[in-house]
């Protein structure tokens, strides 16, 4: 049975997904002979870690209770009543995640999982490439900040995956990979990346207003913490940039051409998240409608497209 050590950062819809997803395949990963050692998980306030990463594991029951804690939007210190785990706040968490890494990377291995929304692990990520440990990423953020940061975390191609940063279930990144790897060429991409666009689109078009589909959208778990992220574009512009990257463009989320649903007065520096879904949203209903019944006059339907095409840039 091959052991692997894994620490999960992010603990919000994606990565209780995941834990869950931990728990309730175990019989299929014993079959395949391995089984996931789950030594830590943390948030963006704190981390709990076992207090002997060589040998112990937060058992699945626990697991369980961190995706209870973390739906109710608690903290995961309110979990702390235990003597064989650890419970860390703020830096002293990042430390420990790089003093893990020092030690389990070149011995034991460990996965390093990054299901958060946030390009603060991007330096933790650059650390523990160096250190034998494996990345895998749900996070978009880290892969579309500087290129430097990029060639850095891409420096060891076999110990980063990040599938699931564009295209979710579907394998549009090993795809890639593999026509390039096999020496044809990617003149354009042409595609709706975003799943949360296209439902909202979706139910626009069946006559529902903008500002109660993006309110269901995120209570269903189908948009970003922040929906401004996929009504701006940035999501999408994350996921062409990655794709980018990945045929060999140099570029930066400057270089791409985005259009917002929404005008920079209802922007993040202008508006909470809140006021946003409550009042900014309703002011958008008409625009979209409009659009919608443009495109449905010319036989078309409204969706968000990213196009990728044209020389790379060196």
């Amino acid at each position: 049975m091959k052991t692997i050590p894994l620490l999960l950062m992010g603990c919000g819809g994606v990565g209780r997904q995941l834990l869950q997803h931990i728990v309730s395949c175990r019989s299929l990963h014993a079959k395949l002979g391995v089984h996931l050692r789950v030594v830590g998980v943390c948030d963006s306030k704190s981390l709990i870690v076992v207090s002997d990463e060589l040998s112990m594991e937060l058992d699945d029951e626990f697991l369980l209770e961190v995706c209870r804690v973390k739906l109710s939007g608690s903290s995961l210190l309110t979990l702390c009543n235990s003597g064989q785990f650890q419970a860390l706040t703020n830096s002293d968490s990042t430390r420990k995640v790089i003093d893990i890494a020092a030690v389990l990377g070149k011995s034991l291995g460990l996965a390093l999982v990054d299901c958060s929304a946030s390009s603060g692990t991007i330096g933790v990520l650059k650390q523990v490439v160096d250190l034998g440990c494996c990345i895998v990423l749900a996070n978009k953020k880290p892969l579309t900040s500087t290129m430097e940061d990029y060639d850095k975390l891409v420096s060891h191609p076999r110990r980063i995956r990040h599938e699931s940063t564009v295209g979710a279930g579907l394998p549009v990144i090993v795809s890639i990979n593999r026509v390039i790897s096999s020496g044809d060429a990617v003149h354009r991409i042409v595609g709706s990346l975003s799943g949360t666009l296209g439902y909202v689109m979706s139910e626009v078009e069946d006559g529902k207003p903008l500002s109660q589909v993006v309110k269901v959208a995120k209570s269903l778990g189908f948009t970003e913490p922040d929906p401004r992220d996929d009504l701006s574009g940035m999501d999408v512009a994350r996921k062409a940039l990655i794709l980018a990257r990945l045929l060999g463009w140099r570029i930066n989320l400057d270089s791409i051409k985005i259009e917002s649903l929404f005008p920079k007065e209802m922007g993040a520096n202008a508006m909470s998240v809140e006021d946003f879904l409550d009042s900014g949203l309703l002011l958008l209903d008409k625009d979209i409608q409009e659009r919608v019944t443009k495109a449905s006059l010319n036989g078309n339907v409204l969706r968000y497209v990213c196009v990728i095409e044209g020389s790379r840039n060196g």
